[in-house]
């Protein structure tokens, strides 16, 4: 009686497992068609993404990453990501509410605008290289190319071609 129910547990388990999987769905990869999300800036104002009005999508994953890539593109200005057509997106999904707390006001100090990824289903959707920001290239709304790009030892520049 207790191997069928631990069996009938663990079998539960991998099903819940495996539907969580199916539902954040795998990574973007080239050729695929980037959904539109709607979120927040780090001033409290609506964003909607427009993939087909998009060329760039970068996206940091982690806090580490996110603040070396603040600190590259306040100094390329407040309007760079514009000219562009790129957009910045800055996980902080699972981030507790103590560290929104503190990041918040520093992310409101920098020029740029930092889209506020606060939903694991959307953060999943991008491929994700450790301390690198993922650069998705994005032509007529489907990704062209992915990159990577390590603010700390590259220049924007290059990945922004």
């Amino acid at each position: 009686m207790t191997n069928r129910f631990l069996s009938r547990t663990v079998t539960a388990l991998a099903a819940v497992v495996l539907s969580i999987g199916t539902a954040l769905g795998a990574p973007y990869q080239k050729g695929q068609k980037v959904e539109a999300f709607t979120s927040k800036d780090q001033h409290g104002q609506a964003f909607t993404l427009a993939p087909s009005k998009t060329r760039f999508l970068l996206v940091s994953h982690d806090m580490d990453t996110g603040k070396k890539a603040n600190k590259s593109l306040n100094a390329l200005g407040k309007d760079y990501l514009g000219s562009k057509n790129a957009v910045y997106v800055a996980n902080i999904h699972g981030m507790p509410a103590i560290g929104r707390a503190f990041a918040m006001p520093k992310m409101r100090k920098y020029v740029h605008r930092i889209i506020l990824g606060d939903d694991a289903n959307l953060i999943a959707k991008f491929p994700e290289q450790k301390g690198k920001v993922t650069v998705l290239k994005l032509s007529g709304g489907n990704v062209s190319s992915v990159s990577y790009w390590d603010p700390a030892a590259e220049k924007l520049d290059d990945k922004l071609k």
